[in-house]
């Protein structure tokens, strides 16, 4: 069964609150994207509403929005994140993830929506 790490950040106190997920709970964020906005009430949050903004692997890599799939992948970058050239125009092949939530990943950063 599938277990993730949720960090919960908070805009507007820049506070953020970590809680473990397991078992059918986790079970339900398999197969979303990055981008996609899911119920607070899934963590004991009810009533708020939560943007996944990206995550990590089991070995550190960094989930890019902009690779489709739960895939792992070399690829040249040039900004974050995965990698944060020292020089304008930097450019490394770095090892990352696709944009969906597998069963190989172990943290998923969300942040809360508010609705102004």
């Amino acid at each position: 069964m599938p277990e993730f790490k949720v960090v919960i950040s908070d805009p507007k106190t820049g506070k953020a609150e970590q809680l473990e997920i397991k078992d059918e709970k986790a079970a339900r964020l398999i197969g979303l994207k990055i981008g996609d906005i899911i119920d607070g009430g899934l963590f004991g949050k009810a009533g708020i509403k939560l943007r996944i903004t990206g995550g990590s692997g089991k070995a550190g890599e960094p989930m890019r929005p902009d690779i489709r799939g739960g895939i792992k992948k070399m690829a040249l970058l040039s900004s974050p994140p995965g990698y944060h050239p020292k020089e304008k125009g930097g450019r490394k092949r770095k090892f990352v993830r696709g944009n969906t939530i597998t069963e190989d990943i172990v943290q998923i950063n969300t942040v809360i929506v508010y609705n102004e």
